[in-house]
């Protein structure tokens, strides 16, 4: 018997119990469909981080202030950093390319009738260079600026648009928190974090000038809220951390048996720890529901020994009139594959529905990726070759004379 005939008798026997086939490769279809949607989920997640890693700047270390004991009392450490620290660490640390102290708070922005808010920094020239953050139109600050405090800004996508809407903002007039300046540049857009933060949202303003906007302490007039190092290379991340932590150490006087006052961060290695447990959730969950796919291969070979059962005079039929044995498991073998790939096929439609329906009700990134689509349909015709081989050769082993004697 050819392939081409046992399939077409494969499909005639599914034909003839529609309903019962649908059913019996249910297993096959939640399995598969939910595989290719756990995967596309993780792998979705694992390429947003990697554009958040992008956008946020690579090489790049972040230095905050921690928390401090006062009394016995844990307490929030807002000034254990100064520029002064931020000088140090330029100086001498090896290996740094850019320093970027900066403070941070949050800003309500008007033009005209328009307004906005979000996130308001103070910062130094360094500071886009740190984050590798494009200017799209105008110009960045300029050194004289930074040090008299000037009163000019930088603007992000989102606030620009809802300021000036399709305006040219550069060269406008807004006033943030009350206190007008100058916008004379726009920042290139950034898009969300990986926690849904807006970016763009954004407005940046010289380190001296938000003294001024934010407030300052009388007591450490130059302290800072975040300092940004970036290094030369990848390589130098850890053992930049290492002697900018012992370099505050010594600074700040933290005793040898005593927790610092401050933290350092490589975000890179951040970003790929949340990226790594994303995507090892997927695989988990994607593990436990490939055991649809087990119990679906089970209900293969349930249906499989029904069908031997219920045509076995057929099977004495075709034995005697000339049908070899390896022509009978050939034709229940191909209609075991013949079942388990139209159960992966409906589970990779339902797959890839999912994954879009996911990507566009929550707005979470999703990559379907054609590989495991392609190991989907192997595993499909695999689980039917696995659990097909015993009805079918049970069939092909029967004695004709049996087989028509069988009511």
């Amino acid at each position: 018997m050819r392939l081409r005939d046992g399939i077409v008798i494969a499909l005639s026997a599914i034909r003839a119990n529609t309903l019962r086939s649908l059913l019996t490769v249910l297993g096959i279809v939640i399995g598969v469909s939910a595989v290719i949607t756990m995967v596309a989920v993780g792998s979705g997640a694992s390429e947003q981080v990697q554009q958040q890693v992008s956008s946020i700047g690579a090489n790049l270390l972040m230095v905050t202030p921690g928390a401090r004991r006062a009394g016995g009392v844990m307490m929030q450490g807002s000034e254990s950093l100064s520029e002064d620290d931020a000088e140090a660490i330029a100086r001498e640390v090896p290996g740094v390319m850019y320093v970027a102290p900066s403070r941070t708070g949050s800003g309500q922005y008007i033009a005209g009738r328009f307004n906005s808010y979000g996130r308001l920094e103070g910062v130094t020239i360094d500071y886009l260079a740190v984050r590798e953050w494009e200017i799209e139109a105008g110009r960045s600050f300029s050194p004289s600026e930074v040090r008299t405090a000037g009163q000019v800004a930088l603007i992000g996508r989102t606030v620009a648009t809802e300021l000036f809407g399709d305006s040219d903002p550069v060269g406008q007039s807004i006033r943030v928190n009350r206190m007008p300046v100058t916008v004379i540049g726009t920042l290139r857009s950034k898009g969300q974090t990986t926690f849904g933060q807006d970016q763009d949202r954004i407005v940046m303003i010289p380190l001296s000038t938000a003294r001024k906007v934010l407030g300052n302490s009388r007591a450490q007039p130059r302290r800072v809220d975040l300092i940004m190092v970036k290094t030369d290379t990848a390589e130098r991340l850890e053992p930049a951390r290492a002697e900018i932590t012992a370099l505050l150490r010594q600074r700040m006087r933290v005793p040898a048996d005593s927790r610092e006052s401050f933290e350092v961060r490589n975000m890179t290695e951040f970003l790929s720890t949340f990226a790594e447990t994303a995507r090892t959730m997927s695989l988990l969950v994607a593990a436990v529901a490939s055991i649809s796919l087990l119990v679906g291969g089970i209900g293969i070979m349930n249906i499989m020994l029904v069908s031997v059962t219920e045509r076995t005079r057929e099977i004495g039929l075709r034995l005697a009139v000339g049908a070899r044995p390896r022509d009978i498991l050939l034709q229940f073998l191909v209609e075991a594959v013949t079942l388990c790939l139209i159960g992966g096929a409906i589970g990779i439609a339902l797959g890839i529905g999912l994954s879009i329906a996911i990507a566009r009700l929550i707005h979470f990134p999703v990559l379907i990726q054609p590989d495991v689509i392609l190991l989907s349909v192997g595993i499909s015709a695999a689980i039917g070759i696995f659990f097909g081989f015993w009805p079918a050769r049970r069939a092909a082993r029967m004695d004709p004379i049996e087989a028509l004697r069988f009511e």
